[in-house]
């Protein structure tokens, strides 16, 4: 059994695609006898687990960095060659038409995983009309699939709205072994020279136009001492501040989640995320979580484990911010650790996504080619 991803939002820097598809690596090298390649603009040809090759791109402003291939023919001619018994797709561009070029002519059966919520990212960049044109795009990409995979319940039921029914509600997962509260060093308050009485808040992910960081920082400007924010991350610039100290991108998950667990709580502004994948991170590292009840984070956080404000509002944020430290946070940090833990783990996650692998393969038929079935260990 040969299983592809292929993405242009797979990157050696990281993203929560990215840390679905490593991860989906090693448990596959752990626990299954299945082959596993990526293809990604963003990456050198090489390596054994998974093999990485490189689709040949160019870059495009306003996608992050990120590289577009340069035509369907280019991934189409690599997924050929590839030889593959199951594509999964992970990105709606050049990616997906490759993937349904092979399952048209070799009935190879292709998989969508719909990481990005587009036309709410394409409305405030280029206006209602163009939300409307992504949307119809969507339907008739992603009715060809043979599945439709989706992280929360919110980004199904707008994939239904769009025109393709029978979406599934595929969460990602997080690594609890690394990311732990034992993570947590005493010292990071010294370190950036605080006192000891700071209240401590961390945000982590790309600096990005739809993460709506200006409101987090305006929050927390509002909130004055003792809060303090950390942000871990790049992208474009923000406002600088006596009260926020700007850190790097963590390539190394320990290093993140050491950094994590020190912290107090995490704060997420952000109401356009498919999942929100740092909030089960800094959950499993024993953090409460201060997010919005604007997409998929909103489904991970409860009352037992945080505080939800009403998106893109200040008042409401800076409100919520304040709130959850008259709460016990070493009890919200434990609910969250234990949901994190208990539901999240890759180890609970990825054994749901080899199923819906196999009932794909089941409806195929043995004798049609990708009908391999997958078979794993135990």
């Amino acid at each position: 059994m040969h299983l592809v991803d292929i993405t242009m939002f797979y990157a050696a820097e990281g993203n929560g695609v990215s840390t679905y598809l490593n991860a989906k690596a090693r448990w596959l090298a752990r626990n299954s006898r299945v082959r596993h390649t990526i293809l990604s603009p963003n990456v050198d040809s090489g390596g054994d687990a998974p093999a990485l090759v490189r689709v040949p791109a160019f870059a495009l402003p306003g996608i992050n960095g990120f590289r577009m291939p340069t035509s369907v023919r280019a991934p189409a001619r690599l997924l050929r060659q590839a030889a593959p018994d199951l594509i999964e797709v992970g990105d709606a561009g050049h990616s997906a038409w490759a993937a349904l070029q092979l399952r048209r002519r070799l009935g190879v059966p292709a998989i969508a995983f719909y990481h990005s919520d587009l036309p709410r990212l394409v409305r405030p960049r280029f206006g209602q009309t163009a939300e409307g044109v992504t949307c119809k795009y969507l339907s008739h990409l992603y009715r060809q699939f043979d599945l439709v995979l989706a992280p929360s319940r919110v980004m199904v039921e707008q994939l239904q709205a769009m025109g393709v029914p029978g979406a599934c509600h595929q969460p990602l997962g997080i690594d609890s072994s690394v990311f732990h509260p034992a993570r947590r060093v005493e010292t990071l308050r010294a370190h950036l020279r605080l006192p000891s009485d700071a209240r401590l808040l961390v945000y982590a992910g790309r600096f990005t136009l739809e993460k709506n960081l200006p409101l987090l920082i305006e929050a927390v400007r509002k909130l004055g001492r003792p809060y303090h924010l950390v942000m871990i991350g790049g992208g474009r610039d923000l406002p600088r501040y006596p009260q926020i100290t700007y850190m790097p991108f963590k390539r190394n998950q320990r290093h993140l989640a050491r950094l994590l667990a020190s912290c107090d709580v995490l704060v997420h502004p952000g109401d356009r995320e498919t999942f929100g994948l740092i909030v089960l991170e800094a959950m499993a590292c024993g953090l409460p979580v201060v997010a919005t009840s604007g997409g998929g984070v909103a489904e991970l956080v409860d009352d037992d484990t945080g505080i939800l404000a009403r998106p893109n509002c200040v008042d409401s944020l800076a409100a919520a911010i304040d709130a959850i430290y008259e709460r016990d946070l070493a009890q919200l940090g434990a609910n969250a650790r234990r949901k994190a833990a208990e539901y999240y783990d890759w180890n609970q996650i990825l054994p749901q996504v080899m199923r819906r692998y196999q009932a794909v393969l089941g409806t195929r038929g043995q004798d049609e080619p990708g009908a391999r079935s997958i078979c794993v260990t135990d």
